[in-house]
């Protein structure tokens, strides 16, 4: 009987790992960009640090963690989300004394959370996201925001909306949650579970709650401007002030309240709405939080930071056509009979490999037009034919599968000769120069730099060995 994949995962296989991989690494290098620097946490924790972090009264805490006892009996939670990981790395590893403030740090990796699985929503997933910890500056949010926007910016997103509202100070939510209890006091009975729970631990909650006639109720509840003090408000104004000179549009949501009970001050998520009104919702988001270090063992430090999906992202980006499904080609299929070959082959395979070039080898005798249909398939470049004949002559046969056109080659001259084809190949490719790799040919257009044909050259190109060919124009190189 096979063993079936785990409800609520997948296989992330050939060009969707591609996709990840090119999404991570656009986070990466933009959050390098402002000055923030890797760190990886384990996959799992000790719960307490999830339900002291994260919040009792967190959906994630309350239903979604996936926590067990180990041989220890110790009680361990795999991570639901990065943040909690990162602070208690902090902590852990006293970075806070070590390094100048504030600490920056971006993390990737996955998460779980027992959640119904949907389309697009998985039990285990990927997050992309940073954290800047120890400096107690409005300032600070406004960067980390500008950050996760030049992200999606240079991921190919537009119409990206910030979604944007403030918990303001601990003195604001405090006054707002007295004012939401008073509001909700008379309709609490009529909620669901969840949300009668929420009335008692974090009344804020409610106005994230998902349930169409809970959510009805919410429409005239108080909003939390109506509580910012002074200085909450001030801050707030300074963000909204920086996303108009920034050019960053925003819709202010009173009902904003994100799903982690740790967030205070800013709170916002990326909502993405393409240019034919087709609305995916929000692709990340993150905040502001006051607590959090402090409520772990830490000193008493401020933060902000965001996260994204990466499955989010890369559905998103696919639909869109805004991530190319990258064929990889093989370079060389090196086809040999016997054992005899099979030693030479592998040889030459690593030799090959050494050398930048993706390698096919095969391991069993097959016929050479089965090689070849192989070969056919992966739409590889070259094939090098290694048979008893070419062993006793030490003379290996190269074909070329695009033109047909083959030649023997010496065993000792093969993987220059080889590689130099390549070289020949990217040149014929990409700018017709027929020249390797040594020579430049910086051309503004299109050019043909070989004897006796036109080089259209918008600048400045190297042509010939050791001849420098300065175009303003039409030459012959």
């Amino acid at each position: 009987m096979a063993i079936s994949i785990p409800k609520g995962t997948h296989d992330i296989i050939a060009n969707e790992a591609r996709g990840y991989d090119y999404i991570e690494e656009v986070c990466a290098n933009i959050a390098t960009v402002y000055g923030f620097d890797p760190l990886r946490t384990p996959i799992f924790e000790a719960t307490e640090l999830f339900s002291r972090g994260v919040g009792e009264s967190s959906d994630i805490v309350s239903k979604e963690m996936y926590t067990f006892l180990d041989k220890g009996n110790r009680s361990i939670t795999l991570r639901p989300e990065g943040t909690a990981g990162i602070v208690r790395s902090i902590i852990t590893n006293k970075l806070h004394a070590q390094a100048d403030l504030p600490l920056k740090y971006y993390y990737t990796g996955p998460m779980f959370r027992y959640e119904r699985p949907q389309l697009g929503r998985f039990r285990q997933f990927h997050q992309f996201g940073v954290e800047s910890i120890g400096v107690n500056s409005i300032f600070e949010d406004i960067e980390v925001i500008l950050l996760g926007y030049e992200i999606l910016r240079n991921l190919g997103f537009e119409n990206i909306t910030l979604k944007i509202n403030s918990l303001g100070d601990s003195m604001s939510r405090a006054n707002y949650k007295s004012a939401l209890q008073t509001y909700f006091k008379d309709k609490v009975g009529d909620m669901c579970e969840d949300c009668k729970h929420r009335y008692e631990t974090n009344p804020l909650r409610i106005l994230d709650c998902k349930v169409p006639f809970d959510q009805a109720l919410t429409v005239d509840a108080p909003k939390m401007k109506q509580f910012l003090s002074e200085s909450a408000q001030k801050d707030f104004d300074i963000v909204l002030e920086k996303l108009d000179t920034f050019e960053i549009p925003y819709e202010l949501d009173d009902h904003l309240v994100r799903g982690l009970d740790y967030y205070s001050g800013v709170i916002f998520e990326f909502s993405y709405i393409t240019s034919e009104g087709k609305d995916y919702g929000a692709l990340g988001g993150g905040g502001h939080y006051d607590r959090l270090v402090k409520e772990l063992g830490g000193p008493a430090l401020e933060g902000v930071g965001f996260a994204f999906g990466i499955e989010r992202l890369y559905s998103v980006m696919r639909d869109e056509n805004m991530i190319e499904e990258k064929l990889v080609t093989d370079d060389v299929h090196i086809m040999s009979i016997g054992d005899e070959a099979r030693t030479d082959a592998i040889d030459l395979g690593e030799a090959l490999r050494m050398m930048g070039l993706r390698v096919i080898l095969n391991y069993e005798d097959k016929t050479l037009k089965s090689l070849f249909k192989r070969a056919e398939r992966s739409q590889a470049k070259f094939a090098v034919i290694i048979g008893e004949e070419e062993v006793k002559a030490e003379v290996l046969k190269v074909k070329n599968l695009q033109t047909e056109e083959q030649e023997d080659v010496a065993y000792q001259d093969a993987v220059n000769h080889i590689v130099g084809l390549f070289k020949q190949h990217h040149h014929d490719q990409e700018c017709g120069c027929g020249h390797d790799h040594d020579h430049e040919c910086e051309c503004g257009g299109d050019c043909k730099c070989e004897d006796g044909h036109e080089c259209e050259c918008g600048g400045d190109c190297k042509c010939e060995d050791g001849h420098e060919c300065e175009c303003g124009g039409d030459c012959k190189c």
